[in-house]
């Protein structure tokens, strides 16, 4: 069934759909009066809805039963790329919002080979987010994370304190066999409390930037024994949360 965000909440048990979820009701699944979807409202409640009304702008769905249920990770989980090249970015947020993230913080490493482009940058994060908004419907989830415009590594450093948890995925930990850092974390935090983690680029990220995590209070950890891809390492750590929170509980 299809699951649609909407942007305000019901009035008189009905709810308007608008715009490019409009569109994508009429246009691409050409659905009539009657048809059910699912709508989730900006407190992140979910309603199995039927659609009562189509107009030239909007559709209007009458609310049949509010859903109880929630499929969020049980931690917030914020993941904090150093910006990689090509599309690995869109790649991280798209499977990364279906595992659960709550949100994404690409930051401008010292071995990030892409050169933000501010005049682009409304575009670059327009696209992001509708990449976000389009897999938290496609996976189910009841919110979708939000994606930040990227900051330089001092603005990194300054939002940390803003976390109960701080991560860092660094490839040295796993060369000297490091296997308990990650798990003790995880068997800390408690429910809704927020974890950010840190990923570096292609080329890694570097001992100073490491140090200045470190010292802004920042965990060193591995990620099993092997060496990960910088767009692969925040999807093994989003799966292992969803194990240790979801499925071991």
């Amino acid at each position: 069934m299809q699951r649609y965000f909407v942007t305000r909440p019901a009035e008189d048990g009905k709810y308007e759909i608008l715009e490019d979820d409009f569109h994508h009701i009429v246009r691409v699944m050409r659905m009539k009066t009657g048809d059910q979807i699912i709508c989730v409202n900006p407190h992140g409640t979910s309603a199995l809805c039927e659609i009562a009304e189509i107009t030239s702008e909007k559709a209007v769905a009458n609310v049949v039963k509010w859903i109880e249920e929630s499929s969020e990770l049980p931690v917030r989980m914020t993941i904090a790329s150093g910006l990689p090249k090509g599309d690995k970015l869109e790649w991280i947020i798209q499977k990364g919002t279906e595992l659960g993230a709550f949100g994404f913080v690409p930051f401008i490493a010292a071995r990030s080979v892409v050169k933000w482009d501010e005049k682009k940058s409304v575009k670059k994060l327009e696209r992001w987010q509708k990449i976000a908004k389009e897999a938290a419907e496609q996976s189910h989830r009841s919110s979708i994370p939000e994606v930040h415009a990227p900051l330089t590594f001092k603005a990194l450093l300054k939002i940390a304190p803003d976390f109960q948890y701080k991560l860092i995925a660094y490839e040295e930990e796993a060369r000297k066999g490091e296997a308990s850092a990650l798990a003790d974390i995880f068997g800390q935090a408690k429910q809704n409390e927020s974890i950010l983690c840190v990923f570096g680029p292609e080329g890694g990220l570097t001992e100073g930037e490491v140090d200045s995590l470190k010292e802004a209070g920042f965990v060193s950890c591995a990620l099993g024994p092997r060496i990960l891809r910088t767009e692969t390492a925040p999807l093994y750590t989003l799966s292992a949360a969803s194990y240790h929170f979801e499925l071991m509980r």
